[in-house]
């Protein structure tokens, strides 16, 4: 049996709690932390009361099918109503009212390593892409390195010519590239970063902060060179290392084995960060809008709340790292797949709720934060390899199934 901390006894109570509510059912999530207070939403008084979340169904409807290992989809921010689908081979395709383009926005084929979970992995744009036509991808190369890249784009084309390279990650083994690439509230570009592979983290990636693999980045691409590094964007003053000689200075959090999916609430600014877990525990992180950089996250000294190895003894420094949101073990799910906080306006009963799945399994489950309190019930058991969720410009939201289909998530 592996090894819990010692959780206060608030935790302990909300947990009991979550466990005498679900008893009878499959596995299924548990809320480890008390709620931290939400933060708040600016509400009007002419909005539907939102029902409570054992209340909600959801279904899937079909957008449009037929793609090659989809992996991310997105809206561009520019008000345009296009969806852009990304493929692991190399290309992005345009939706308009669920028709592909004819041709591809970007074709990365020929660059792009697919080799186990390589591939065109990350996509965001510009938030002034309607004037400036700038967007960001994140893909392995040929040799497998990590690939931070910007475009220039005009109408449905990118200009291949374009690319100018922001920065490279070698990568040690073939997987846990992580590949989530999206802009925060504060305007700088976040960058998921996975241990390097093979299992276990045997470089000790996580925890080692001179090296960028293991981490959420934070740079910023507006920004000059650094006068240090011979770099292609800056170095936000307020990372944890900025000041650093021996520290990475990107870093924004650490301990992170495979951060493949994480997003923003677009209303709040809440960071949420789906880590994919080892052998025993997946986990979702949370990290409240305002606070600092430089949250350790545990990997791989723990994996979700237990010490890692399962036998390894508990260190007596645990206070410093931080503990899921939410973990659940290998009966309820194999590989997390972090989504999205609802924020659209055509499923209100769906406001505020925050969406995330399971590769392995299908099954999709919903969250929800109060000032005293979380939530967490699963919505959905599907036949689908969830390798994403995704927001179109409206705030709606989206299903990527691995087989090449994107499903638009509807209640009813």
């Amino acid at each position: 049996m592996s090894t819990r901390r010692v959780l206060p006894t608030t935790t302990l109570l909300a947990i009991l709690l979550i466990v005498l509510v679900g008893c009878g059912k499959p596995s299924a999530p548990v809320v480890v932390q008390p709620a931290p207070p939400a933060t708040p939403v600016e509400t009007s008084a002419a909005e539907p009361t939102v029902p409570a979340l054992s209340d909600i169904a959801i279904d899937f409807k079909l957008i449009a099918d037929g793609f090659e290992q989809p992996l991310f989809a997105t809206g561009a921010g520019d008000s345009s109503g296009r969806l852009f689908v990304v493929e692991k081979t190399g290309r992005i395709w345009i939706l308009r009212d669920g028709v592909r383009s004819d041709k591809a926005f970007l074709d990365l084929r020929d660059t792009v390593s697919t080799d186990s979970e390589r591939g065109l992995l990350g996509l965001a744009f510009s938030n002034s892409f309607a004037e400036d036509g700038l967007f960001y991808v994140d893909y392995t190369d040929k040799s497998g390195t990590t690939t931070v890249s910007r475009f220039m784009a005009s109408g449905d084309a990118a200009s291949r010519g374009s690319e100018q390279v922001l920065l490279k990650i070698k990568q040690p083994y073939a997987n846990h590239n992580g590949g989530m690439i999206a802009f925060g509230p504060d305007g700088h570009l976040y960058i998921g970063m996975g241990d390097g592979g093979s299992g276990g983290d045997p470089k000790g990636n996580g925890q080692d902060t001179s090296v960028l693999l293991g981490k959420m980045l934070r740079i910023d691409v507006a920004g000059d060179r650094t006068e240090t590094r011979d770099t292609e964007y800056g170095i936000p003053p307020d990372n944890p290392f900025a000041d650093s000689t021996k520290d990475a200075r990107e870093i924004w959090a650490t301990g992170l084995r495979n951060p493949w999916r994480f997003s923003f609430d677009r209303a709040t600014g809440d960071l949420w960060i789906g880590d994919v877990g080892q052998n025993a525990w997946e986990e979702i992180d949370f990290q409240e809008a305002g606070s600092t950089g430089g949250k350790n996250y545990g990997w791989n000294v723990f994996e979700g709340t237990h010490t890692y190895p399962p036998d390894a003894p508990m260190p007596s420094d645990a206070e410093k790292y931080v503990q899921p949101l939410v973990e659940y073990d290998r009966k309820a799910g194999q590989s997390v797949t972090g989504g999205y906080v609802y924020r659209g306006i055509a499923q209100p009963d769906l406001l505020g709720t925050y969406f995330y799945g399971d590769y392995s399994t299908g099954r999709v489950w919903g969250l929800r934060r109060s000032p005293t309190a979380a939530e967490n019930r699963e919505l959905a058991d599907t036949k689908y390899q969830i390798v994403s969720f995704g927001e179109d410009d409206l705030g709606e939201l989206y299903l990527v199934d691995l087989s090449g289909a994107v499903y638009r998530v509807v209640s009813k």
